[in-house]
């Protein structure tokens, strides 16, 4: 794969990770909008990465929304059933906002699910002119290269299955 390849859409740093740890999502922005500079980044949180929690980023708001999780969990003792559902990070400014032509970095953490499998993060990319909405999940058996708006994958791996272990 080609470094523009690489980057043409919105792709998360580590792309694997152990089954019921920590995770830094570290989603990577390529480009803007067929030129136009991007003005804020919405990801979708999806159901079993728990406890997401944005990083802030000088120049942006960082805003989340908080709703009933489809899958309740419990961390070091507690119950939870609420949980941050979507991330936004918005510039602040046309000063702040990021050129078509620069790639940057937008960072959230939390925990991947107990079970191993494969986690997709919607993201849409906002600009001031048009957005790009990375949404697109594959159906079973099909190639997630063959889409044109791929959502974040994250493979959430049995690291003790396989012998491994975590960091």
């Amino acid at each position: 794969m080609s470094a523009s390849a690489a980057f043409s859409h919105v792709t998360l740093e580590d792309q694997a990770a152990a089954a019921g740890a920590g995770y830094r999502g570290v989603l990577r922005v390529g480009h803007g909008c067929a030129g136009a500079p991007t003005t804020s980044i919405t990801v979708t949180i999806p159901a079993g990465f728990n406890g997401a929690q944005p990083l802030v980023k000088a120049g942006w708001t960082v805003s989340t929304k908080v709703g009933k999780l489809d899958q309740p969990y419990e961390m070091h003792g507690t119950k939870y059933t609420e949980g941050v559902q979507e991330i936004t990070w918005t510039a602040k400014g046309a000063e702040n906002a990021l050129p078509d032509a620069f790639a940057d970095e937008f960072v959230f953490r939390g925990t991947t699910p107990k079970m191993p499998g494969t986690l997709w993060f919607k993201v849409v990319q906002a600009c001031d002119k048009g957005t790009n909405a990375w949404v697109e999940i594959p159906a079973a058996g099909q190639d997630a290269h063959s889409l044109k708006s791929p959502a974040a994958r994250l493979d959430v791996l049995d690291v003790q299955a396989s012998g491994g272990h975590a960091h």
